[in-house]
């Protein structure tokens, strides 16, 4: 018997989804992250992009984009060890407002 995570990895990346999974466990980890380091920003921010050497996160409002870039060092030296995660160098947080992170996004954002 093997587990099912031991698995995926190996399944994803013959099936071509390789990303699609580190994306994946990497936004799973930021919201972990998030919701430990800053509790306040829990629920109103979400992973966007891995694009080294940054972290691009979206904000629902200024005070959380203002939160997030004040605690950067730290969450990306937490990112750093994190599963899915990185060693990355900036965070980038995008406004979007009245957008709660979701599985529909479309919504466009601007840099805070």
């Amino acid at each position: 018997m093997r587990r099912l995570s031991d698995l995926l990895p190996g399944v994803a990346s013959q099936l071509g989804f390789e990303a699609e999974l580190q994306l994946a466990l990497a936004m799973s980890s930021w919201e972990r992250l998030v919701a430990e380091h800053v509790p306040a920003a829990a629920g109103a921010t979400t992973l966007l992009e891995v694009r080294p050497p940054e972290l691009v996160v979206s904000a629902a409002d200024a005070s959380t984009g203002q939160e997030l870039r004040l605690r950067a060092a730290e969450l990306l030296l937490a990112f750093a060890s994190a599963p899915g995660g990185a060693r990355l160098l900036e965070l980038r947080v995008v406004l979007r407002p009245g957008h709660r992170p979701g599985p529909t996004g479309g919504c466009t954002g601007r840099p805070v």
